[in-house]
């Protein structure tokens, strides 16, 4: 089958090379890249530390707003679709290229797969939300990672077409993790680091505190660091940028305790706009390679983020993990964790007393260095499932009824 894949972003991108391998065993596959994720730091290094093939097609399409964005996508979309002439278009995640792709496809008559189909943080607030579920209806092959996926579908009407594979990140972690659990990792990845953030004095706990002038570098050691991601447009409005900065600073301990925060450039821009103070101990980067970051977050004492990748990372770790969103579409995450993983929002007090819990700072260290020694991740097997289910035709397409029942 001639397969038209369209990425975007880095979450993509990491869900493209694990999916790639078998994909291209089976067919034949056209990768396109709308540049949504458009800087060399986002996302250029990830097709060599991750070995992705060069896209077929890079449209080039990054910032404006977000109505602007998919329209610019999907005008650039429609030529290639005609030129390439898929049997099906494959979508990832939730993101502008996700309905942009799927949007392709339904206009040009185009079947249209769906790779992590089913999610739902009920919360139409969130653009992400509204990509995956008009994706998911418009898809002719739903990719669900969870029963819970599975069952949000079956409540919205889809029944065909809709296949249990299992998490396709997790096929690539597994393969990741086996080379960075020793925790010797950390020193490249400190010499690295120190050049990012040079205004950094040596440490000899996690990480260095800040300082006022030049240092040569800093240290990590396992359990002596905080990693940080924020990247939902929910936390890019003043008061969120407020909110989850203090969270930040309260788990820094007054910078004996240093909370990395490799930030996304949205991000940046939010925080410079907000005229927001870096608080002390907190560690502005750029953003990493995907090995680097599997590894800050397998040592961590803790990971706080609102990132769907990241919640599902530091759970198949065991890494304590605050989820600084209202609501997560990872419900089987913070489920399945034990109470490591807890969706605290911006509410500073509970997320001091959770990390308080999780990751005391006398008992993170020992706390790390048995995790990595323990963790034993095995790939779920769902690019395989997702290679393997495209053999076949897609479903006969549903007749539209107007309810929720047409599929």
């Amino acid at each position: 089958m001639r397969i038209l894949s369209v990425v975007g972003t880095r979450p993509q991108l990491i869900k493209a090379a694990a999916l790639q391998p078998a994909l291209r065993a089976r067919h034949h596959e056209v990768f396109v890249d709308t540049g949504q994720h458009w800087d060399d730091a986002m996302a250029g290094s990830f097709f060599g530390e991750l070995g992705l093939a060069r896209p077929d097609h890079g449209l080039g399409i990054g910032g404006g707003g977000r109505a602007d964005q998919i329209g610019r996508m999907l005008t650039a979309l429609v030529p290639v679709v005609e030129a390439e002439a898929p049997d099906a278009i494959l979508v990832y995640g939730d993101t502008n290229s996700t309905l942009a792709g799927a949007l392709a496809g339904a206009a040009a008559g185009i079947p249209v797969a769906h790779v992590e189909a089913g999610l739902r943080s009920f919360d139409r607030s969130m653009p992400e939300e509204v990509n995956r579920v008009v994706a998911d209806h418009l898809s002719a092959w739903l990719f669900a990672p969870t029963p819970t996926a599975v069952a949000n579908l079956r409540a919205e009407g889809i029944v065909d077409g809709v296949v249990p594979v299992g998490d396709l990140m997790q096929d690539l972690a597994a393969r990741v993790v086996r080379e960075v659990r020793d925790p010797a990792v950390l020193g490249p990845i400190a010499r690295s680091l120190s050049a990012e953030a040079p205004g950094l004095a040596p440490g000899s706990g996690g990480a260095s505190a800040p300082a006022s002038g030049p240092a040569s570098g800093f240290a990590l050691v396992p359990g002596g660091y905080v990693l940080a991601t924020v990247h939902r447009a929910e936390n890019r409005d003043p008061a969120a940028v407020a909110g989850w900065l203090s969270i930040l600073a309260a788990a820094a301990l007054g910078g004996s305790r240093p909370v990395l925060l490799p930030l996304h450039p949205g991000t940046r821009e939010a925080v410079e706009a907000a005229h927001a103070p870096i608080p002390d101990g907190v560690v502005v980067l750029p953003p990493l390679g995907y090995r680097t970051t599997l590894a800050l977050q397998l040592h961590a004492a803790a990971v706080l983020t609102d990132s769907g990748g990241v919640q599902r990372e530091a759970a198949w770790l065991g890494t304590p993990c605050l989820v600084l969103r209202r609501a997560t579409e990872w419900v089987e995450a913070v489920a399945g964790s034990g109470g490591s993983m807890v969706v605290v929002g911006l509410d500073a007090a509970r997320a001091a007393d959770e990390l308080a819990r999780l990751a005391p700072p006398d008992a993170a260290p020992a706390l790390a260095a048995a995790r990595a020694g323990a963790v034993d991740l095995r790939p779920a097997g769902a690019a395989e499932a997702i290679a393997a289910a495209l053999d076949g035709p897609p479903p006969a397409p549903r007749a539209a009824d107007g309810g929720a029942g047409a599929r």
